[in-house]
Formats: C-alpha cells, structure tokens, sequence
C-alpha cells in the first residue's frame, strides 16, 4: 500500500469516514527528518496538521525504538508547555497501514500547523540593518521573560536529583547532544577529529562537576533556538520541545543567547555591534525576572553543546571556516574557566 494511502486510511479512522485527504505537501527536510503538511476535509469542513518523522541515522536515532522513544516523548511535553503548538497523536508505520504501535517500526507525530514567522528571520532582518530598533529589544524581552516563568516551576519530587543527573548525562552522551553531535562530523577544515575528541573530554569533566545540583531542577523547553520560536504580532509560539519536561535552566539560556554570538561573528567578526546588545538586553532581562546568577557557575557545557551544533555544517552549511573556528575557540575556553563571564566573551571567542 502506498503512503499516501496509509495517511488517507489514517485520518479516515481518526476523523470519520466521510474525511478526505486533498493535499499532501512536503513543508522540508532537516538533518533529523522531514515533515509534510496535511490538508483534509472532514465533516466540520478543511482541517490542517502537521506530520514528521525521524531519519533513522545517526544522533542516536539508529533503532526504531530510539525514534518511538523521542515522538512518544514530545506527543507529552509538547502539551504541557505554554504557547507550545500541540502535538495531537503518535502513530506508527507497517507495511499495510497507520496502525497501534506495537507492530510498527517507523512512526510520525501528529501536530497542529504553526502559524506565524521564525525569529531567525528577525536576527537576519537586524543583520542586514546593522543596527537594532525598539520592536528587537521589545522581542528579546519577551522571550527572556518567558523563560524566567517555566524556569520558575521547579521540580521538587523526591527523584530530583535522579532527573537532574538524567540530563546533564544526556547533555555529555546523548545522539541528539555532545558526543552524537561530534559523532556526525565529516572531516572539515577547521577542527580534527582529535580535538573533538579533546572537547568532549572537557565536557565529560564538566558532568562530573555539575551532575549533582538537582536542587536546580526547573521546567526547560531543551531547543530554544530562534528556528523553533515562531513570532507573531506581539505574541509567540513555540515548536520541538525536547529531550523532557525537566533540565537545566541554563539549557534554554545558553541556547538562544549563543545565537546572539553567532550572529556577532557574522556581522563583526567579533563579539560587538548590535547582536552583542541583544545578548546584554537578553540576559538582563532574564536575570531582571530570576535572579539566577547560578546560571553562570553551570552554563560552560551547555554552550559547548550548542557551539558544536552552531559549527556543525550539517546543520549550517553556508558559515565560512574562520567563523566555524571562532565558535569552537569559544566553547575551548567557557569549558575553561570556573564561572562565565558576560564581560569576557570577546575574549573568549579569541581563545584566551
């Protein structure tokens, strides 16, 4: 049986008889898979969702069940998190049909269309500007503050400190993280092999430093990059929730705020001009709301993390050699040093 078939029988089973399948659009595919646009009529009239799956190659998505594992996982935390689009069924693949997962082994979530534009568009909006106007710093704001409020549920059950070793272990071993991220490299000419190597040493060392600050467990989103922020008016939503509802504040931080630095490079070379004013507008914000300074004491891996990401042409193809080695420089030299300091990043991306 076709795919498209599959889908049609599914949405017939899920919906009614009567529902249609009029439109299967590919929407793109990313490093991870790919997602379809579904357009069907049912008895209420055209309904619009959104299907994806997982290739089954490399971050640690090799068996079937690692891929059921992480759908499974966000169908739940997609629909705990304010202004998070809504996840609406998992289902698997067998030869025949869409079916109970038991027999499956590939598998699709299911989830509400997103609406409304990603912030990246913003960052290169500014880039192409050179500068930053009310609307930008109005923007980060917003999205500071809505990190300080999940941040602020804390997870106070008696397993605290086994959640909170859960993901600083998987910061440093996951597919999706450290390890599998270097694990997907090709030879590149701005880093080795070997000093991935090195670099995944420094942050094994910092899981044995931080893995025992449980009392820090807090409610993360665990992807908060500008391509998973979707903007709208004066409002926002969010996509791909990941890796569980519980983590590390300093995740989401570092997450967009490295994205700050990237575009700094991109724009100066350096850490300066109007991206460096977004992260201080950023950061402040957040700190404004939360206070944690602790943030600084914990923050080194998970900026290592994202920079392989960052560098990683798999994921961003177009950035020339000497900013791909700027960004590894950087994660050097935060795994370096005992607290970050905002003052130092210039620094920082300098190797020093």
């Amino acid at each position: 049986m076709d795919f498209k078939t599959k889908v049609q029988n599914y949405l017939k089973t899920r919906f009614g008889p009567e529902t249609r399948l009029s439109a299967m659009e590919q929407l793109g595919e990313g490093v991870h898979g790919v997602a379809y646009l579904l357009k069907f009529h049912t008895a209420e009239g055209e309904t619009h969702l959104i299907m994806k799956n997982l290739f089954p190659s490399r971050f640690g998505h090799d068996h079937y069940s690692d891929r059921a594992q992480v759908l499974l996982l966000a169908q739940a935390n997609f629909n705990e998190m304010p202004k998070h689009v809504r996840a609406t069924d998992v289902v698997g693949e067998s030869p025949d049909s869409l079916i109970s997962v038991k027999d499956a082994r590939e598998f699709y979530i299911f989830m509400e269309e997103a609406w409304g534009t990603p912030y990246f568009e913003d960052l290169d909006a500014i880039l192409r500007r050179g500068r930053l106007d009310e609307e930008d710093i109005k923007k980060v704001r917003m999205l500071a503050h809505f990190l300080a409020e999940i941040h602020g549920v804390k997870y106070c059950g008696p397993d605290a400190k086994i959640l909170y070793r859960r993901r600083i272990r998987d910061l440093v071993g996951h597919g999706e993280c450290i390890m599998g991220i270097i694990d997907s490299y090709d030879a590149v000419d701005f880093t080795t092999d070997e000093e991935l190597v090195a670099y995944a040493g420094k942050c094994l060392n910092w899981w044995g430093k931080i893995r025992d600050r449980g009392e820090r467990l807090c409610s993360v989103h665990g992807d908060y990059h500008p391509g998973n922020i979707r903007l709208q008016g004066d409002d926002f939503f969010l996509l791909d929730r990941s890796r569980g509802s519980w983590g590390e504040a300093a995740d989401d931080v570092s997450c967009l705020s490295v994205n700050f630095i990237h575009y700094a490079l991109k724009d100066c070379g350096t850490f300066s001009g109007p991206f460096a004013e977004l992260f201080r507008y950023f950061l402040a914000a957040y700190l404004e709301k939360t206070g944690d300074t602790g943030i600084f004491k914990v923050t080194q891996p998970f900026f290592a993390f994202r920079v392989l990401v960052l560098a990683n042409p798999k994921f961003y193809p177009d950035d020339p050699a000497r900013i791909k080695r700027k960004l590894i420089d950087f994660g050097f030299s935060v795994l370096e040093t005992e607290s970050f300091e905002t003052g130092k990043i210039s620094d920082y991306i300098g190797g020093k």
